[in-house]
């Protein structure tokens, strides 16, 4: 073993324990430090004599025997390089573990890592299978951290390998010599000294990390051109790699339930507050039976196909749903403390999934009340203490997506019997209406869409207890309770200018352009050289040149003239405050020294050309681009047929089915 760096650390009163956890995270969690890994699998534990003092350290697995055995056979080879000299009776602690990757290839690899604490080491062995299905130890790629006490308050952390010119790296399950010294020992180091405290679980603790990395990376390369054609203004790339990862997970999970109830049906589900529907899409598409409902349709609903059942309405807690499996609430917002209590009253065997990101209780925003907990934790807290109250076993696991709200609450079976339905029906309507009743006594926090009403008697204290003779104080009608206090949020109003007539937007396009241009009868701007973007003008100029009537109508819409002419952004050009005509040679593509030839991959090819383009029709000098470079259609002979009318009878243009 070579050294390949070091790490000095002075005056840490954590060491060596911090070590050893930094250890442990490196361990159980690679993905931190090594983008390129999707996570790790523990495969197995136990301690070994360490060599050379009678034993031969078998896990007692025939298939790793040969591992083990290839591994003494190393260590008496290479006795002293590999630093494991010590007494016989401090045993040697061995883990076997699976690193998997982001994408295959390479498929995952199997490690064999052994822990020396008398020494203060970690040797890190990969193992190779032999035809015969045997392991053996590839000691070309052996590397090894060593903790080093050297005096008083100072300890050094140190890299070895084996020599660097026989050491073979993949970049992925292999890092480099190079990435071992310079990233992964500072970050050793960097944890051992640190003193954290863990307030969530690993990602994805409940399913198989090898199998998530599979489906997801399937479902990315399915899904991945949904990305092209995103019509919502949110973010593609975020939402879109989210819900397959969200999807990816409550595959594995349900098909895990399957297995474990011996289940051949696929779980139904409906997701309530489904947003842009791509979910339901995505499990609609993986064969489960579902839907999802919304208080307001998105643009991208209509280009996923007859096969996607999305339903536009309000979700009230009224609203029961007996004959489904699931109940899905991903960042449903207000609905999040309720949907435990509506999968509770819809059916003994009806379970859910949420993941929880504003802050809400039963009838507004929810008010923090230990300060000694972030407020994401202490309302994560909250939302589980809802679930076990309508009788759930609650889990809780952290998932892989790319926001800072992970966590995710699953409810799966319950604590108590079907015959105690009624008790647990009135104990949950009490626990609501004692919350309702704190609520109530600050009516400042209270917030838009949510009413309350004094008239509801304050709850007695009840204890939550899914026991069968579990006495209620009072009797409490639970349609009530739901119903007097919730508002739910009603059809949203669309106020963007984009249900403004046709007529209406037209006409202020082409007064503003005009003016802009300063355009006159008998103007010769066809004759001139140099074609003309007008000038630049203040909002405030502009408004004064429209009448009254446009004006009118465009203050009940939100952000007014300005969004208007933003909307129309292939015309128009808004910055801090000031308008001017949209000269798309100037366009800049978003990649850095991408040629101006390759400018008609701003959109998707899909998109382009589904537009007559303005400026050719409107424009005294025409277009300032040729027919070639416009993304837009230089007369009706090169239209094509826009996304909507392409994906409504083949279900997202083809994307996954």
């Amino acid at each position: 073993m070579e050294l390949l760096a070091e790490v000095a650390l002075r005056g840490s009163a954590l060491l060596p324990g911090g070590f050893w956890a930094a250890v442990g995270v490196w361990l159980e969690k690679p993905q931190v430090a090594n983008k390129r890994l999707c996570g790790a699998r523990q495969d197995g534990a136990w301690r070994a004599a360490r060599p050379g003092a009678g034993g031969e350290g078998s896990p007692g697995r025939r298939a790793l025997e040969a591992a083990c055995e290839a591994f003494c056979r190393c260590c008496r080879e290479d006795f002293e390089g590999l630093g494991l000299a010590g007494p016989a009776e401090e045993e040697l602690e061995v883990v076997l573990r699976t690193l998997v990757p982001k994408a295959c290839p390479p498929a995952p690899a199997r490690e064999m890592v052994v822990k020396d604490i008398f020494n203060g080491t970690v040797t890190f062995l990969p193992l190779v299978q032999t035809h015969d299905g045997k392991y053996k130890i590839k000691k070309s790629n052996i590397y090894q951290v060593r903790l080093l006490h050297t005096q008083d308050n100072e300890w050094s952390i140190s890299m070895f390998t084996s020599p660097p010119e026989n050491y073979i790296s993949d970049g992925i399950l292999c890092p480099k010599t190079t990435w071992l010294g310079s990233e992964l020992l500072p970050k050793l180091a960097k944890w051992s000294t640190e003193t954290t405290k863990r307030e969530f679980k690993n990602t994805l603790s409940l399913i198989s990390v090898a199998r998530y990395s599979k489906i997801y990376q399937d479902l990315k390369e399915k899904y991945k051109d949904i990305v092209k054609v995103w019509p919502e203004v949110t973010d593609p790339e975020k939402f879109v790699y989210e819900d397959v990862a969200i999807a990816s997970y409550l595959l594995i999970l349900w098909e895990d339930e399957r297995a474990e109830r011996g289940l051949s049906k696929k779980q139904s589900f409906v997701d309530l507050g489904c947003g842009n529907g791509l979910l339901v899409h995505i499990l609609n598409n993986e064969g489960h039976p579902g839907k999802g409902i919304d208080v307001r349709r998105r643009k991208i609903w209509d280009m996923y196909g007859p096969q996607t059942h999305l339903e536009e309405n309000t979700v009230s807690p009224d609203n029961l749903y007996p004959d489904v499996d699931w109940l899905i609430g991903n960042h449903s917002d207000e609905l999040t403390p309720w949907i435990p209590v509506i999968a509770a009253r819809s059916s003994y065997s009806c379970r859910y999934f949420l993941l929880p990101c504003c802050f809400f209780d039963f009838y507004g925003k929810y008010n923090r009340r230990q300060s000694k907990k972030t407020q994401y934790r202490e309302y994560l807290d909250f939302v589980m203490e809802v679930g076990f109250v309508c009788g759930f076993r609650v889990e809780e696991d952290c998932l892989r997506i790319p926001s800072t709200k992970r966590v995710c609450l699953i409810g799966t079976s319950r604590t108590y019997l079907a015959t105690q339905g009624a008790v647990l029906d009135e104990q949950r309507a009490q626990y609501i209406s004692r919350r309702q009743s704190n609520f109530m006594v600050a009516p400042d926090h209270q917030t838009d869409g949510f009413h309350q009403h004094d008239s509801l008697p304050a709850a007695s204290d009840v204890t939550i207890c899914p026991a069968a003779d579990t006495k209620v104080s009072q009797k409490t009608d639970v349609g009530k309770v739901l119903i007097s206090g919730f508002l739910p949020r009603g059809k949203e109003q669309v106020r963007n200018c984009t249900t403004l007539p046709h007529d209406l937007v037209d006409k202020v396009v082409l007064k503003v352009a005009k003016l802009l241009l300063k355009e006159t009868k008998g103007s010769p701007l066809e004759m001139s050289n140099t074609w003309n973007r007008g000038e630049s003008l203040p909002l405030s100029e502009i408004a004064e040149h429209l009448d009254k009537d446009t004006l009118k109508r465009l203050k009940n819409e939100y952000g007014g003239l300005q969004t208007l002419l933003r909307n129309n952004h292939q015309v128009f050009e808004v910055l801090n405050g000031k308008v001017h005509i949209r000269d798309w040679r100037e366009w800049k593509p978003p990649r850095k020294n991408k040629p101006v030839k390759q400018l008609k991959q701003r959109l998707p090819s899909k998109a382009i050309k589904t537009r007559l383009c303005w400026f050719h029709i409107h424009h005294p000098q025409g277009c300032p681009l040729s027919s070639e470079l416009c993304c837009y259609a230089h007369g009706s002979e090169e239209l094509k047929p826009s996304l909507k009318t392409v994906t409504n009878d083949k279900g997202f243009g083809g994307f996954g089915s």
